[in-house]
């Protein structure tokens, strides 16, 4: 198998699982604590703003290669095997239809907002 076929089927895999996550939230077989690491991971992985921009050379990528598979590895190993089965089996007949997170849109820009006033305070206060 070539290379690019892999990845391919990684990327399936993952944006599967991802999925398989937001619905793990909403399960009552999952625990809470991996329910909220589903939470987040998927809202994060499914928003369309990225915590670190893509375009910032290096770092724009992190988030996407490091921070979003460690956050599916962690929480798939809250969540027990036979559950995550099924999650994942439903995951791939809707995956076709996945949402788009606004909500982990919202807490980024919330977080850059945040990063601007607080970076915007310091320098205030360096300046003055």
């Amino acid at each position: 198998m070539k290379a690019m076929d892999q990845l391919r089927l990684w990327a399936r895999g993952l944006k599967r699982d991802v999925v398989a996550l937001w619905l793990a939230t909403g399960d009552p077989r999952v625990p809470l604590a991996a329910k909220l690491l589903a939470a987040v991971t998927a809202a994060y992985a499914l928003s369309p703003i990225d915590l670190i921009p893509d375009f910032i050379p290096v770092l724009g990528l992190v988030d996407d290669l490091i921070l979003v598979p460690a956050g599916i590895w962690l929480a798939l190993r809250l969540i027990p095997e036979p559950v995550m089965s099924d999650l994942r089996r439903v995951a791939g007949e809707r995956i076709a239809r996945a949402p788009a997170s606004w909500t982990g849109a919202a807490v980024i820009v919330a977080l850059w907002i945040a990063t601007v006033l607080l970076l915007g305070r310091w320098l205030w206060s360096r300046i003055a």
